[in-house]
């Protein structure tokens, strides 16, 4: 993905008025000559091959409102659009036309809309010279941070997506743990996040190696090549306020305790030039800001502990810090947790969390130029694809949306949420080149219990559950699913607006103890990973479906990861 960049990016060719002369506008240009704009085009390049590219168009308007809208450009080259998105896009020789779809239309004065398509080439690749809106010729964009495969660079020197053209830190302690497994040397060699999930972890604890031990790891690694190491940034105060299993050690109001003896360490030795050749992809701390949304105030979900969080600030604050911290380091690209389409695809937390995100990556010296992009479904277990029924399909008249599985949200799978939440993101403010990352660690849901084809057409809900892939008993359960497997190997822009597809969770680490069991860990007993509890308004009072004798959160459980494997899909 193209890194964030301002929507004037290096010199746009203003049209003046009466005169026909160009004039160079500074990228961090006030209001007032924004507005003397008529409007600007960023393409971006996210993503290219030997035949091939993905492409991110944004228009943003500063003329008159806009109820549809039409933007041409034509290609120097031989390119090609194949298909397209969020556009109705046609080509005649060189020249292409995208025109708004149905539901984005509206462009306000000073709004911007944004579409994506794939084309294929052959020779160079050039970017179009000029853009026209309604026939107004907007700027052009000057390349400077074409993508290439992700080879380009934004004005603060970060690649655009790091994980093109580089390889991922192969953690050695999980892929001992993996090749120790009756078959796990199949997946061992694969790359996995590392947690830093307490202030003992950023040093190394009980024999365990520490931040600067897994840096030089991955620096032995590198050789003469690119090399990602991706982390877990996972300790705020009152953490994961909605569950117990991964509790923390630091208390809610302890924010001080956070930044000093947390955060700032981290901070310290990624700024240690000795790393400064590696990308350093950081998550910031998972499942903390969705919680703001979902588990609070008046809904059936809240909790006490959540609602203390939201009004302590704390989540707000320790995310925007973490963010401000470590994206002022160059070779540091920060995604933000943004739970799954199970917690957030409910036109109640859609724009909500995207709100409530850009409101943590603008606190505590934070901007949204300290944002790379977001991670979804971060050690859980939603889809990435459902391929037997989507949102559209109705069933005797009843919609999927109606089904109990479903339940009203509009989405039915990992990746149409990603590609959908990240047009919301851009819409609230975030830069247009962000790019998720989708953690597919165990999302396969392979095996005999995978479906070849959609259910019955007895009624809608027999049609879903009959074709899901996903065979939880319900979504809001996320604690060692039965029947679960490894999902897509990690690989880089496998998708439109899609980082990579990474395994963030280790499989094989435990989410949470299926009983009490005491620890030094800060981390409590939720019965949620309870294979016999019956569960609560979060997962509609249905069975865990969790699996038995599970220990602590992050400890390793060989009968999950026996079964992940078993379950892979594709296939092992």
């Amino acid at each position: 993905m193209s890194r964030a960049r301002t929507a004037l990016l290096g010199a746009l060719a203003l049209i003046a008025a009466g005169s026909g002369a160009a004039s160079a506008v500074p990228a961090d240009v006030g209001t007032n000559a924004v507005a003397a704009v008529p409007c600007t085009v960023d393409y971006k390049v996210q993503n290219q091959w030997d035949t091939g590219f993905t492409a991110a168009v944004t228009v943003t308007n500063n003329g008159a409102a806009k109820s549809s809208w039409s933007v041409k450009w034509a290609y120097a080259g031989n390119q090609k659009v194949t298909n397209y998105w969020n556009t109705k896009l046609t080509q005649s020789g060189t020249a292409v036309t995208a025109n708004n779809e149905t539901y984005n239309g509206t462009l306000a004065t000073g709004g911007s809309v944004s579409f994506g398509f794939n084309g294929s080439y052959s020779g160079s690749n050039a970017l179009p010279a000029t853009f026209t809106l309604d026939g107004v010729t907007c700027n052009v964009d000057d390349g400077s941070g074409g993508g290439g495969g992700g080879g380009g660079t934004d004005p603060s020197g970060k690649v655009d997506n790091p994980y093109a053209g580089a390889k991922v830190y192969v953690n050695p302690e999980w892929s001992a743990k993996a090749a120790a497994e009756t078959g796990g040397s199949r997946i061992s060699n694969q790359p996995t996040g590392v947690w830093l999930d307490r202030i003992a972890a950023i040093n190394g604890s009980s024999g365990s190696m520490g931040l600067r031990a897994h840096l030089d790891a991955a620096l032995a690694q590198k050789g003469t090549g690119e090399e990602v190491v991706q982390l877990v940034v996972y300790d705020l105060p009152g953490r994961d306020c909605a569950a117990l299993a991964s509790n923390g050690e630091i208390g809610a109001t302890e924010i001080d305790k956070y930044k000093t003896q947390f955060i700032d360490p981290i901070a310290a030795i990624l700024s240690d030039s000795k790393y400064a050749s590696l990308r350093i992809v950081t998550t910031i701390e998972i499942d903390s800001l969705p919680n703001l949304v979902t588990n609070t105030g008046s809904r059936a979900t809240a909790t006490p502990a959540c609602d203390t969080m939201l009004a302590n600030g704390n989540y707000v604050k320790g995310v925007g810090y973490a963010l401000a911290k470590l994206g002022a380091i160059p070779n540091v690209y920060n995604y933000l947790d943004a739970g799954h389409h199970g917690w957030l695809g409910w036109d109640d937390n859609f724009a909500p969390a995207a709100t409530i995100f850009k409101q943590a990556a603008t606190a505590e010296g934070a901007t949204v130029n300290d944002v790379q992009g977001f991670i979804t479904n971060t050690a859980n277990y939603s889809a990435l694809k459902e391929n037997n029924f989507t949102i559209n399909d109705t069933v005797n008249g009843t919609s999927v949306r109606q089904s109990k599985w479903v339940d009203w949200n509009r989405y039915v799978d990992e990746l149409s949420f990603a590609q959908a939440f990240r047009t919301q993101l851009v819409s609230v403010g975030f830069n247009s080149g962000i790019g998720m990352l989708i953690d597919t660690s165990r999302n396969g849901w392979g095996g005999t219990a995978r479906p070849a084809g959609p259910g019955a057409t007895t009624s809608v809900d027999t049609y879903v559950d009959g074709g899901r892939y996903d065979r939880r008993i319900h979504i809001g359960n996320w604690c060692n699913q039965s029947g679960a497997g490894l999902g897509e190997r990690p690989q880089a822009a496998p998708a439109a607006g899609i980082d990579a597809y990474v395994w963030m969770k280790p499989p094989g680490e435990s989410d949470g103890s299926s009983t009490a069991i005491a620890n030094d860990e800060g981390k409590g007993f939720d019965r949620m990973c309870d294979p016999t509890y019956t569960g609560n308004a979060r997962n509609g009072n249905s069975l865990s479906g969790a699996l038995p004798n599970a220990p602590l959160s992050g400890h390793w459980f060989s009968a999950q990861f026996q079964e992940l494997m078993k379950n892979a899909y594709p296939a092992l």
